[in-house]
C-alpha cells in the first residue's frame, strides 16, 4: 500500500511539473492540438489566413476563430483548454482568461499573477466547476451584461465554489487519516509478529 501511494503521489507531482514547464506559448492548447502549432507558419483553423508562430498568444487577435490566441482573452470566439490534472479537463470561453476568477480547477486560466488560484483538482474533485460554469452559459446566452455577470453571478458562484473547496479539503483530510491508519495498522501488525517469534 505504501509503494502504491508513493507512486501515485510521484505521478501527480511529475504531471504537475510537466504542465507547469510546458512551452508557455502553448498555454490553453488541447494536447492533441499541440502538433498543429509546431510549424513556423500556422493557418487559422477557419482557413481565413495564416500567422507566424511568434504571434501565438501575443494578446492580439489575428484569426477571427481564435486559433492564434488559445491562451489569452484577445479573441471573443476563442476557447481556453484547462488541463485540470487530477480532475476532468474542460474548455472555457477565452473571455474568462485572466478575469480575476478561477474558472479552471487547476488555476491555469489565471496565470498573469493578479490573483492566486488554489489547485482544487486534487483527488479528482473539480471543486471550482462542480456546479457547472454557470457564468459561461449566461454570458454565451447574453442574458446579463458583463457588469451584472461579474458582480451578481460570480459572487453567487463563489459561495458554491467555496462549498466545493471545503468538500475537496474534507475528502483530502479523510484520505490522509485513512492512510495514517493503514500505516499504523501495518506497524502494529509487524510489531505483533516480532513479539510472537
Amino acid at each position: 500500500m505504501e509503494s502504491y501511494s508513493f507512486h501515485s503521489a510521484s505521478f501527480l507531482l511529475l504531471a504537475s511539473a510537466v504542465c507547469c514547464f510546458s512551452h508557455p506559448s502553448l498555454l490553453g492548447v488541447h494536447p492533441l492540438d499541440e502538433k498543429y502549432y509546431t510549424s513556423h507558419l500556422i493557418q487559422c483553423k477557419d482557413g481565413s489566413k495564416s500567422f507566424s508562430s511568434d504571434r501565438l498568444n501575443d494578446n492580439f487577435c489575428d484569426c477571427s476563430d481564435g486559433t492564434d490566441e488559445p491562451g489569452t482573452s484577445a479573441c471573443s470566439a476563442g476557447k481556453f483548454y484547462c488541463r485540470n490534472l487530477g480532475s476532468k479537463p474542460q474548455f472555457i470561453v477565452s473571455s474568462h482568461v485572466n478575469d480575476c476568477y478561477c474558472d479552471c480547477c487547476d488555476g491555469s486560466d489565471e496565470y498573469d499573477g493578479t490573483i492566486q488560484c488554489p489547485n482544487t483538482c486534487v483527488m479528482g474533485g473539480n471543486a471550482e466547476n462542480m456546479y457547472g460554469n454557470y457564468n459561461s452559459k449566461v454570458s454565451d446566452l447574453g442574458v446579463f451584461s458583463e457588469k451584472e455577470t461579474k458582480n451578481g453571478v460570480k459572487s453567487e458562484e463563489s459561495v458554491h465554489n467555496l462549498n466545493g473547496l471545503k468538500l475537496a479539503i474534507i475528502l483530502q483530510v479523510v484520505v490522509v487519516i485513512f492512510l495514517v491508519f493503514l500505516w499504523s495498522f501495518r506497524c502494529h501488525t509487524r510489531y505483533r509478529r516480532r513479539r510472537s517469534r
